[in-house]
């Protein structure tokens, strides 16, 4: 295998955007090598399998979605109510919209872990610790909200970006702020309760 980082990390983002342009099927090392604008076998000179380029993209989707770690602590430092989970819920939800390629790029390795157990394994370990990580940080942080609500919200929120990335017209972008309001007041309640 070939070591310049470099070509590796643009392997690897030209892969996400033919995974969300493409869908799994779609991902192969030739047409990594085209998005790259790299010589044909370019790719197969630096992953091992389509397996390996999967666990790739896998950890540097997961790293490029994640929020900015400056922007997070800022919003910890405010003082906790539910108008700033409300408030971080939004941001979660810009983020998906102006981060569509990673985000359409991860739903695609979700259904593609459907099919590949060793994907799967690994998927299911990584979005399981960014959970348990969310959970944490909601409960140290004093936000209102039990482990359940917080659960919830993530399980809500993802149905609303599936809803935006792919369908985007079933719920219309005006609205969600709204929804995503209201999605806190009924989880953890209006605020002073």
């Amino acid at each position: 295998m070939v070591g310049n980082p470099e070509q590796r990390t643009a392997l690897v983002d030209a892969a996400i955007e033919v995974l969300a342009r493409d869908g799994a099927r779609g991902l192969t090392f030739r047409a990594v090598d085209a998005a790259a604008a790299v010589p044909e076998g370019t790719a197969a000179d630096y992953f091992s399998s389509r397996d390996d380029l999967l666990a790739q993209v896998t950890g540097r989707i997961h790293r490029s979605i994640a929020p900015d770690p400056d922007e997070f602590t800022a919003a910890m430092d405010q003082p906790p109510s539910r108008e700033l989970v409300a408030e971080m819920m939004r941001w979660i939800n810009r983020r998906a919209t102006e981060s569509r390629t990673g985000y359409l790029a991860m739903l695609e390795l979700r259904l593609e872990a459907t099919r590949r157990p060793e994907l799967r394994a690994e998927l299911t370990r990584v979005i399981r610790e960014t959970l348990d990580e969310d959970i944490r940080c909601h409960l140290e942080g004093g936000l209102p909200g039990d482990r359940t609500a917080v659960t919830l919200i993530y399980l809500a929120m993802t149905g609303l970006m599936l809803e935006q990335l792919t369908l985007p017209g079933v719920v219309p972008a005006e609205g969600t702020e709204e929804l995503i309001s209201a999605l806190v007041d009924r989880t953890i309640g209006p605020e002073g309760e």
